[in-house]
């Protein structure tokens, strides 16, 4: 079983822990969250209405309502809401304690969709891309990102981050969970959503706080990830609602 329960108790360890994993979230999220907004500004503009599904504390959705959309987000998790909300500098964003199985929002609300680091947390995640799309205006976009269900995934993603992360929760990731791209693909297409571009997106393995956080095991402030081609572990991507 996935364990989702420690985001409950993370706190604002969501943004200042780092002995725990949520940092490497944090650094992920310094690389997509601007190509996220990028993306949506050169696509739709920096008004677009915008729902972040599975949004946590807001690592993406504050900075998305600080670059001037109009921002949703929703979570299962009551204390993690609580914590976006406090760190939530325009106090703008709308955040809702919700299913991402059963969105309350009525069809075709939203011009850009968000589920980043979910569709691995859940059982049904074609339920919660089918939601996704419902929700989603036509030519609207849905982003996401997400793990490949590899070898190389497995290692990395899970071992790895066992092994050289301090508090790492037992199971936080589930190998079994992971979603190879093609399935992805196909729940894409399923709901008329057409794939635009997806990237390959890991650590600078190169950089020396990897390193570091080997003989540390904390994850260094400056602990960067970067995009790349190859899909073997993370990937990330957009498609536009049809």
């Amino acid at each position: 079983m996935i364990n989702n329960e420690f985001y409950h108790t993370l706190d604002v360890g969501w943004y200042q822990a780092f002995d725990h994993p949520v940092a490497l979230l944090r650094a992920e999220n310094a690389l997509r969250a601007p190509w996220v907004i990028a993306t949506l500004v050169k696509k739709i503009g920096n008004k677009a209405k915008v729902l972040d599904i599975g949004c946590g504390a807001g690592l993406l959705t504050n900075p998305m309502a600080k670059a001037g959309f109009d921002v949703t987000g929703i979570d299962i998790s009551k204390a993690s809401l609580q914590i976006a909300t406090q760190f939530d500098k325009t106090n703008s964003v709308r955040y809702a304690q919700a299913d991402a199985y059963e969105l309350p929002f009525e069809e075709q609300t939203f011009e850009g969709v968000t589920a980043m680091d979910l569709l691995e947390h859940v059982e049904k995640p074609e339920k919660v891309v089918r939601e996704a799309a419902r929700v989603l205006k036509p030519g609207g976009l849905f982003f996401f990102h997400t793990f490949n269900r590899t070898f190389l995934s497995y290692l990395m993603v899970i071992k790895g981050v066992e092994w050289f992360v301090k508090n790492t929760p037992k199971n936080m990731h589930v190998y079994d969970l992971f979603i190879p791209p093609n399935d992805l693909k196909r729940w894409c297409t399923r709901q008329k959503l057409q794939i635009e571009e997806i990237l390959g997106l890991r650590p600078k393995i190169l950089h020396p706080s990897f390193w570091k956080m080997l003989l540390t095991r904390k994850v260094p402030e400056n602990f960067t990830f970067t995009f790349c081609k190859n899909l073997s572990t993370g990937y990330i991507g957009y498609c536009t609602k049809l």
